[in-house]
């Protein structure tokens, strides 16, 4: 836990964020078996809790999608899982996670083609694996925040905004994930 009260469920049970239940569940099931008190050799009471608390907070699928929220929010993390059902705030996490895809490709295309930066509306959807509405959608948004912009091909490109926000972006989630590998190695906690 770090000075705001986040916990990281994910690195206690050691799974990646984007994992389904059945990942989740195996890893909580080692875990669990690893350090309970009955186990001599490996076991670890304190380490147990904070297992069957991780468990706990991420098992319900309602409760999964909040905690998820505030993740990605504390640590940076993009949930690459952009079509993931849409729980009470799923629509809002999913709109993030693939405007922050959007951006990353469109960025990559830029650096390594700088005559022809843009990439087409199909392979972009196609890369996202949504339906043309929520492409449309995507593609709104970014454009009138001034990210991203039509070629003379007809195309998508980054604009220099869009640039200076996906660095602006990587560098407080790489600030934030140190951070918590600080707090959490200060501490001794495994993830």
């Amino acid at each position: 836990m770090n000075e705001s009260g986040f916990v990281d469920h994910y690195g206690i049970l050691g799974v990646s964020p984007d994992c389904d239940d059945k990942t989740l569940e195996a890893a909580y099931r080692h875990l669990a078996k690893r350090y309970h008190p009955d186990h001599s050799e490996t076991a670890d009471v304190e380490q147990f809790g904070r297992v069957i608390s991780a468990y706990r907070a991420l098992k319900s699928a309602e409760e999964r999608g909040e905690y998820n929220l505030q993740y990605a929010r504390v640590t940076g993390f993009v949930f690459t899982d952009v079509t993931a059902a849409h729980d009470k705030w799923g629509e809002a996490l999913t709109d993030a996670a693939a405007h922050e895809k959007i951006l990353s490709l469109l960025y990559r295309r830029r650096r390594e083609s700088t005559r022809e930066p843009g990439i087409g509306h199909y392979t972009l959807q196609e890369e996202l694996g949504c339906s043309v509405e929520a492409f449309d959608f995507y593609t709104w948004y970014l454009k009138e925040k001034g990210f991203i912009q039509s070629t003379p091909d007809g195309a998508l490109a980054i604009t220099i905004i869009g640039v200076d926000q996906v660095i602006s972006a990587t560098r407080a989630g790489t600030r934030e994930q140190l951070r918590i590998a600080q707090q959490t190695n200060a501490s001794g906690q495994v993830g």
